[in-house]
């Protein structure tokens, strides 16, 4: 059984995630409260919002030591959607500079257009090429589109951490890697068939 911690901080709905994790054979349990996180198999962080307001949000709920634990030291698979890909940077600047989680490293800031039919909020459907092969992407081919929804992106240095970019705003990260811990910048629930198989295969690990 897939047992699904899903991450209530208090800033997103999070029906459309905890459906979409039934359809794809998982067993969510929605928490405002670290506690779920010890018996999970899985552990997903949603988010849209304000960068500096959610890491707040997550430092005062107690979150941020048991995700150490359960994450880094034991190893639970974990998946960070949207906002919460852009959680595991270093720091970032919406709202006020504020430190990240600090796994995947870099820093978050808004993204600036580099043609005049760019906007921002950057919203819809858009390309995400693969850069490295892994297992969140198995079965789905490179160039496919999925759902955005935001105004903030990873800036980041390390190529090898790099799943996958969007041809936006002179293009941006939008899945990173490494080990067990996985952020995607897109909404696999809201991008219908292959949304669902990114869920599928992040529940597989």
């Amino acid at each position: 059984m897939r047992r699904v911690a899903v991450i209530d901080y208090g800033l997103c709905n999070l029906d459309s995630i905890a459906r979409a994790l039934e359809e794809c054979g998982g067993v969510p349990t929605v928490t405002a409260e670290p506690g779920p996180l010890k018996t999970a198999t899985h552990i997903i962080l949603p988010g849209v919002g304000a960068f500096s307001t959610a890491m707040h949000n997550l430092r005062q709920a107690g979150f941020e030591e048991v995700l150490q634990e359960q994450v880094v030291h034991r190893q639970i698979p974990f998946l960070g959607i949207c906002l919460g890909m852009q959680m595991l940077a270093a720091k970032g600047y919406e709202g006020r500079e504020t430190p990240g989680l600090g796994w995947i490293g870099g820093e978050v800031r808004r993204l600036k257009p580099t043609r005049v039919n760019e906007r921002i909020p950057h919203v819809g459907w858009n390309e995400v090429h693969q850069q490295t092969a892994g297992p969140l992407f198995q079965g789905i081919p490179s160039g496919k589109d999925f759902y955005f929804v935001h105004s903030y992106h990873l800036c980041y240095g390390q190529e090898a951490h790099i799943l996958a970019t969007t041809p936006y705003c002179g293009g941006f990260i939008s899945a990173v890697g490494r080990d067990l811990i996985f952020g995607v910048q897109f909404h696999p629930e809201k991008s219908q068939r292959l949304g669902f198989q990114v869920l599928r295969n992040f529940l597989s690990l």
